[in-house]
């Protein structure tokens, strides 16, 4: 028999990808459940549908409020990062690839691109596959308006979205690779790992000494940067290679606790972005 439990791990999916936070999400996969409460049964025709409407508008509303509030966050600002090597998606090799697409940090910081109403219509299409017809029912606009901001906002995407993935080995490797140049203090080989236009984002929310307030570009400033913040790094920390928002990425552990994740792309086999995030309140669920 269906209930709200029945869809509480899909609404949280649609939460995250549209807010890029896992609190935002479960605050508003709450809320859901709240307004659900108080529903007359009778005016139910679909519990999916019905759910899924208060959340997405629940969710654009939430994104205008974070908006205003990123204004005045410390430094750059980066999604909230999840481990999904346990999630049940994780474990269906059919959903798998297009999962781990839509939940990675970087598609994630290029739905910011979007405005609230864009990024609901091209999740809702692009990534849970709803038609335009139910979509436009959901956000209670018609159809074409559906149609035309789809259009719109899939072609913006694709024109700044990478299309090289590398094979997970390969990531799993230049990861460690980029651990052990740090920890060793190995100027050359770091260097030579780095792309010539590699990009650092640093997200501490002004709670973290290692993070910067602006990003970095270029290799030997990424890399002096990297050499030097490990003299930030409590004596007791230790890496770990988890699946972190659908690829392999490195998560600082001490005494059992997140201190950092570091994510990063990789194009022709060379580190093209790095991302850390080392905001406290951002690492409670890696």
């Amino acid at each position: 028999m269906e209930s709200f439990e029945t869809y509480r791990p899909y609404l949280f999916s649609i939460a995250y990808r549209m807010l890029g936070s896992a609190m935002d999400a479960e605050d508003m996969v709450q809320e859901t459940y709240i307004r659900y409460q108080t529903a007359r049964p009778q005016t139910i025709h679909s519990l999916k549908a019905y759910l899924t409407t208060i959340l997405v508008r629940l969710c654009m509303d939430q994104l205008q409020l974070a908006r205003r509030k990123r204004e005045l966050y410390v430094g750059p600002w980066l999604p909230e990062p999840i481990l999904t090597e346990e999630r049940p998606e994780a474990a269906n090799p059919e959903t798998r690839v297009e999962t781990e697409e839509s939940v990675s940090l970087a598609f994630l910081i290029l739905l910011e691109k979007l405005q609230p109403f864009e990024r609901a219509v091209f999740l809702l299409r692009e990534v849970f596959e709803y038609e335009f017809g139910e979509i436009a029912g959901i956000l209670e606009k018609t159809e074409t308006a559906c149609r035309r901001t789809f259009s719109r906002a899939k072609q913006h995407l694709v024109a700044q979205r990478t299309p090289f993935k590398p094979a997970p080995e390969t990531h799993r490797q230049l990861l460690s690779s980029f651990l052990e140049a740090v920890q060793s203090g190995e100027m050359i080989t770091l260097t030579n790992l780095l792309s010539d236009n590699v990009i650092l984002w640093s997200d501490g929310g002004g709670k973290a000494r290692t993070a910067t307030l602006l990003p970095i570009y270029g290799r030997e400033k990424v890399a002096r940067l990297s050499l030097g913040s490990k003299h930030f790094w409590p004596e007791n920390i230790h890496f770990e290679i988890r699946e972190v928002n659908g690829q392999v990425a490195l998560v600082g552990r001490v005494n059992g606790f997140a201190w950092n994740v570091i994510d990063m792309d990789i194009e022709h086999e060379q580190i093209q972005v790095i991302r850390i995030i080392a905001n406290p309140e951002k690492l409670t669920r890696v």
